[in-house]
């Protein structure tokens, strides 16, 4: 059986705010030179996602989503600045794809009428060991 592979949202380039920061951490002599880290910001309430997706988004309990709803992605794990920015994208559709799909609502069921006899069974024997644990009446009486 195949499955079916989840769709992916496209984000336009043109709704993505990227900035090259300062990295952080020890770096040798460019350390204070280069601004090789990328801070990629996206506008959750003013992009053209379907509005499903944004609310599922925005009600993500994710650090990276701020009270207003944007999605703020630093990236600085490669030297390169367009090697961050390509991580910092591709980390950012991973999140909004996360979402892309609304999850199945759930359909209460109730329990057979033999699991439920299988359950009164079972403590109704429980019930009978653990009645057998009382104090023991030594005194030969």
């Amino acid at each position: 059986m195949l499955r079916a592979m989840p769709a992916v949202l496209a984000i336009a380039p043109s709704e993505v705010e990227c900035k090259a920061v300062r990295s952080q951490g020890p770096g040798g002599q460019n350390v204070n030179k280069l601004s090789s880290a990328v801070q990629l910001r996206f506008d959750v309430a003013a992009s053209s996602l379907p509005q499903g997706v944004k609310d599922r988004l925005l009600a993500l309990r994710d650090h990276r989503i701020t009270a207003d709803g944007v999605v703020i992605i630093k990236a600085q794990s490669h030297r390169s600045q367009e090697l961050n920015r390509e991580e910092a994208m591709r980390r950012l559709e991973e999140l909004v794809n996360s979402v892309a799909h609304a999850p199945r609502t759930r359909r209460p069921t109730r329990p057979t009428l033999a699991s439920r006899r299988r359950r009164l069974q079972a403590k109704a024997e429980r019930s009978q060991i653990k009645a057998g644990r009382g104090r023991v009446d030594r005194s030969g009486g």
